[in-house]
């Protein structure tokens, strides 16, 4: 025999016909219910004090509450009989659904088998509050969330989708759709890649600012790693180039955390929406002509349909609602910037993009922090900005003047104006000798040999060098070692060589011999070898 619960309302009737001073029989007729329930209730409320042809202002809920006590069986643990059953069984029940790890519907089989009768529905209850099992285990409650105000909330996740053909690769890939969920009219829209790139997330951010026509206040994202560096659940690390994008465009961004998808809950129903709906059976052409019909797709099929929970269209609600409070959308494609970090070499230049920049200070070997748009390169040095540079392409070179040692500023630079000054201020002769070595085709390949020139000066003095310079320009000899071979000649102090002057006769030399000690001998024929004869006298 089936049982079935009486509702509230109808006790109400019951007992509202019973004081209006009806029969019996006419009030379980006209309750709809069983004339020994309706008996039930009449005497139970007799038993609370309800006061037959009274007034109905005395049915109060309270007065209810307590009808429904006394007629309704009292539990003492607030179960029935199929809970004591099953409590009978709690050893067999816990080997079969925790150590074997059977399903609750499987379990109430073999009980059935075993001629056990008990509703599946206890069943599941018992197992879920005595034994830790079943499908709600695995669920926290929760409550919903306010959708908060019109315009202010966008949901943002990744979801995979499928394989297409990419002509570039001459293969399918995985693409994945980047879906945007406005929070309070449900309005989505889908770009499709196949990366998840920081540069994929911002072109989908600017894709979607020009599809809803608005910029959003809040953004919801995923733990993704182009938008969180370091995922926290209450002090998450957030990626700097998604920063300086979001402070850009105007609006704030609040992470979901770890783990953690009712924190958006409007994305995640959508992703499997537009995976069975719009992607799966269909076939495209390459990933430009999924991502055009995607974008019909969000605009009919599911802006157009009637949404279960505000039962709108979203996008008319949208459109009514929301649009009319997004931040204006962006007129120009935002400059995504290269972010590196770089060392100070010897030359007080750094590499960014293949190309050098200078640094001004004695900074060399450390680390600096370079931020590069298509237009400016920005260097940091511990969070102070300490240089700016135009954009040069790969190959390139700025070199400010200020930044090199005021030592090697001339010379870096091929500064040769400075390098006539300093010639000039040292002596006529030394400023003409220098134009003289400047005037070249490529003058800069000169440079050295003036600043050797100017090595001179510091060794043998501005007078010095001054004169050599004078004689060599006389003879036209533009050479900078000729003048240090003169320098140390010292030429430039004598005219013309002199004869040397006699000595005079009164004293002999030192080593002075007399002629005859310098005569030849010669043996003579008859006298053997100890007679020499000397010609021109003894020796």
């Amino acid at each position: 025999m089936s049982f079935r619960e009486v509702q509230v309302h109808e006790i109400r009737e019951v007992l509202r016909l019973w004081v209006r001073g009806e029969s019996e029989r006419a009030v379980a007729r006209l309750s709809l219910v069983d004339r020994k329930t309706a008996k039930r209730y009449m005497v139970a409320g007799a038993e609370v004090g309800v006061v037959v042809n009274g007034d109905e202002a005395q049915l109060t809920d309270e007065v209810i509450g307590r009808v429904c006590e006394r007629v309704r069986p009292h539990r003492a643990d607030g179960h029935g009989a199929g809970w004591e059953t099953c409590k009978t069984h709690h050893d067999q029940l816990k080997t079969w659904l925790v150590d074997e790890g059977l399903t609750v519907v499987k379990a109430h089989q073999l009980l059935t088998r075993r001629g056990v009768e008990v509703p599946q529905r206890t069943l599941h209850r018992y197992a879920l509050e005595e034994l830790g099992v079943g499908r709600s285990a695995r669920r926290r409650s929760t409550v919903p969330v306010a959708d908060g105000e019109p315009g202010s909330e966008l949901q943002v996740d990744f979801g995979k989708m499928g394989l297409i053909f990419d002509p570039e690769t001459g293969r399918r890939r995985v693409v994945w759709a980047f879906i945007f969920t406005a929070v309070f009219s449900r309005h989505c829209f889908v770009w499709l890649s196949f990366n998840q790139t920081l540069e994929t997330v911002i072109d989908g951010f600017e894709q979607a600012w020009s599809f809803f026509g608005g910029v959003f206040k809040v953004v919801i994202p995923d733990n993704m790693s182009t938008a969180v560096t370091t995922a926290d659940n209450i002090d998450p690390r957030l990626n700097q180039a998604f920063v300086e994008y979001a402070q850009d465009r105007g609006f704030v961004i609040d992470p979901a955390r770890v783990k953690t998808p009712t924190d958006k809950p409007r994305v995640e129903r959508v992703v499997p929406f537009v995976r069975n709906n719009f992607f799966a059976g269909e076939q495209f052409i390459d990933l430009a002509d999924a991502q055009r019909r995607a974008v019909i797709w969000c605009s009919t099929t599911a802006g157009m349909r009637v949404h279960g929970t505000h039962a709108c269209r979203p996008v008319e609600l949208f459109n009514l609602e929301e649009k009319p409070r997004l931040l204006l959308a962006p007129s120009a494609r935002y400059d995504l910037p290269v972010y590196a970090k770089a060392k100070v070499h010897r030359d007080h230049h750094i590499e960014c993009g293949r190309a050098l920049y200078s640094i001004p200070g004695d900074l060399i070997g450390a680390q600096v922090d370079v931020r590069a748009d298509s237009q400016l390169v920005r260097v940091y040095h511990r969070g102070v900005l300490i240089k700016i540079h135009p954009r040069q392409a790969p190959g390139g070179r700025v070199t400010d003047g200020e930044d090199l040692p005021s030592e090697k500023t001339a010379y870096a630079m091929r500064d040769l104006d400075h390098l006539r000054r300093l010639a000039a201020a040292e002596g006529p002769a030394i400023g003409v000798f220098a134009d003289a070595l400047l005037e070249s085709p490529l003058p800069w390949t000169k440079m050295r040999q003036v600043y050797a020139l100017l090595g001179l000066v510091k060794r043998w003095g501005a007078p010095t060098v001054d004169a050599a310079c004078a004689r060599a320009l006389d003879a036209e000899a533009v050479n900078v070692p000729l003048i240090g071979r003169m320098i140390e000649r010292a030429t430039e102090h004598q005219a013309t060589p002199t004869a040397p002057t006699a000595r005079p006769t009164g004293r002999a030399p030192r080593f002075a011999r007399d002629p005859g000690h310098f005569a030849t001998q010669k043996p003579s024929s008859g006298k053997g070898n100890d007679a020499l004869e000397v010609e021109g006298g003894v020796a």
